[in-house]
């Protein structure tokens, strides 16, 4: 079959990239990289038929402001499944929801909505953009989820690097939900994948880039708003990732427990920056330890119709 050549080279290119340590990311990101991890997914997978897609609309006037929403293939219009919302990686420069379908591979036939939200990237946009696009996604969820088989009084935020410095932020500092109109309450936790959330004063490229002219920068960091009365966290972090250092998902840890929200990073051996979003694609989703974290989790916090707060 003529697709078999295509199929080759994909996994070929996914198995360097795990040999390498996926060293190469910023390239890949820049590149088709992401959307041949998705493709391969996808292959893997047998195809789409185990999600169906619902919606794939623009919340904003910005190209970049959309989203796509994801079901259970046999889900009914209004089963009324918990949300997920994800939110991609990229450096707050890079990424688009499209490539991350996979997530919704993932999670979906696990009972779940999936909605992979994109926002305004730099050059067009800074600090507070992503924030602003954050909240007006998870606006869009609560007046439209409802009539396509989403429930948005069981909302969990999802984030991989840049986007997990997204949700944080969104799940810590409430004033973001509150320009949109929507309660802490919006949330029922926020699930964090490498990323930073103590990364001032900054020192890379993308960090002086999307936060050097922030007003109070040290009110960019999600550190500063950690306190008790907030929706759950989950924090992965492979100790092997040199891109965002663990320490960022073990400081945040420590200053919540501090807080009186107590929470503790997962920390996974020898895994990368990279490894941890790939972990939840085939065929790399055959080391499961993402998922043993991520759906024990959604379970937890989804599974009452009461508000789960640390400080509930």
């Amino acid at each position: 079959m003529a697709g078999w050549g295509w199929i080759t080279w994909t996994l070929i290119i996914l198995a360097l990239l795990g040999v390498s340590g996926f060293a190469a990311y910023r390239y890949a990101l820049a590149s088709n990289a992401v959307a041949l991890l998705d493709n391969a997914d996808r292959l893997l997978r047998g195809g789409d038929g185990d999600i169906r897609q619902v919606a794939a609309v623009r919340y904003g006037a910005d190209p970049e402001q959309k989203l796509e929403m994801f079901v259970p293939a046999g889900a009914a219009a209004r089963s009324q499944l918990p949300v997920i919302v994800f939110i991609h990686g990229g450096g707050w420069a890079s990424g688009d929801p499209h490539y991350y379908r996979f997530i919704a591979r993932a999670l979906a036939p696990q009972g779940y909505a999936v909605v992979l939200a994109g926002y305004r990237l730099f050059p067009h946009a800074r600090f507070p953009a992503m924030l602003e696009d954050g909240a007006r996604a998870l606006r869009w969820v609560s007046g439209h989820a409802a009539a396509l088989g989403g429930d948005p009084q069981r909302v969990v935020l999802m984030g991989h690097s840049a986007g997990a410095y997204n949700s944080m932020m969104l799940g810590l500092d409430r004033r973001w939900l509150a320009h949109e109109g929507l309660p802490v309450a919006a949330l029922r936790g926020v699930i964090g994948l490498a990323g930073p959330y103590d990364f001032y004063p900054f020192d890379t490229e993308s960090t002086i880039n999307t936060f050097g002219k922030a007003a109070n920068p040290e009110e960019t960091q999600p550190v500063v708003f950690a306190h008790g009365d907030t929706p759950p966290l989950l924090l992965i972090h492979g100790t092997a990732d040199t891109r965002v250092r663990p320490r960022n998902s073990v400081e945040l840890a420590r200053t919540m427990t501090r807080a009186g929200a107590p929470t503790h990073a997962v920390l996974l051996q020898d895994v990368t920056h990279e490894g941890v979003i790939m972990m939840m694609a085939r065929p790399f989703s055959r080391d499961s330890r993402v998922l043993d974290a991520v759906l024990p989790f959604l379970a937890k916090v989804t599974a009452s119709p009461h508000v789960q707060t640390h400080g509930g």
